[in-house]
């Protein structure tokens, strides 16, 4: 089914971009797919965050928490910063400034690397001992500390880790068995990154978006929360698709689309105008230039029909 790909096979390839696998859907029927060896299970690195983000609002529409509940009601540490300079204390930040990393620091907490050398096992300790630099809700700068931070608020306020309480509200459903998802060294799901799923497994993320929430008759997740989140909360000031906004764990896309998207070019990409959805896996930094060729080489496909 890669004859309708050559387009972008062919820009790929003359660029370098070094894509695994692509599938593009519409209306709910593959159109084409194009693996480059198989297509298996890699890691999703922050395509996680989007997922963490279903997390939140079925635990929204259980009552267990609420979008302007604050690390403060879940998490009480000695030594946490006190409000200074005009600034709250990091136990006064809400979900919801999380949700659209607006946590106002400038350095964001819990990069990949920091993650990998820290001391302190305890990482929403770690988080809450640095104070902000400016006021939050106001400022985007993407944290995947915020992410992490969502997840923990969410393991304290449902009894569960992220990945427990999806396997049976989202996973499941979906079809998505034995997911592996990693953890900090206290057991907390990562939420920010580190979750192994197919480009196929991605794929069925994708079109439970685009359908917001309904799967095989029935509502798993909120359509009103995944229309809020896939709707711009925050401008951001980046380059080409990543100028276009931010929602909650989303980025917004050109051509009216929104995406989840990870590093090295792990991508769901959402165009509810076109009823399509287009997955990619990749192990590319260059990711503008991959959903360039998207936009020029797969778009057009859906005009067509």
């Amino acid at each position: 089914m890669s004859e309708q790909l050559k387009g972008f096979i062919h820009t790929i390839t003359e660029q370098q971009l070094n894509v695994f696998s692509i599938r593009i859907l519409q209306k709910g029927h593959l159109l084409a797919h194009w693996d480059r060896d198989k297509d298996q299970r890699r890691v999703q690195h922050s395509i996680s965050k989007s997922f963490t983000c279903m997390a939140v609002g079925l635990a929204l529409e259980e009552g267990l928490i609420h979008l302007d509940a604050t690390l403060g009601d879940y998490f009480s540490y000695d030594h946490v910063p006190v409000a200074q300079r005009n600034l709250p204390s990091p136990q006064e930040l809400r979900l919801r400034d999380l949700l659209r990393m607006t946590s106002g620091h400038d350095s964001p907490p819990l990069w990949a690397d920091e993650r990998a050398s820290l001391t302190e096992k305890d990482w929403a300790k770690y988080y809450m001992s640095l104070p902000l630099d400016r006021v939050p809700g106001e400022q985007f700068t993407y944290s995947s500390g915020d992410t992490f931070m969502i997840s923990a608020m969410l393991q304290a306020a449902t009894g569960q880790t992220v990945k427990d309480y999806l396997t049976p509200r989202l996973f499941d459903p979906l079809g998505i068995h034995d997911v592996e998802w990693e953890t900090s060294p206290l057991g907390v799901t990562l939420g920010c990154a580190g979750l192994w799923i197919s480009n196929e497994e991605l794929s069925r993320f994708g079109q439970l978006l685009l359908q917001e929430g309904f799967w095989e008759g029935r509502q798993i997740v909120p359509a009103d929360w995944i229309r809020q989140a896939t709707s711009q909360q925050i401008e951001t000031t980046g380059d080409g698709d990543w100028g276009k906004g931010y929602g909650y764990q989303f980025w917004m896309c050109s051509h009216d689309a929104y995406r989840a998207d990870g590093a090295y070019g792990q991508l769901c990409i959402i165009i509810p105008s076109k009823e399509a959805v287009i997955c990619i896996n990749s192990e590319e930094e260059n990711m503008q230039g991959i959903l360039n060729a998207v936009w020029n080489e797969v778009l057009p496909l859906y005009t067509q029909r």
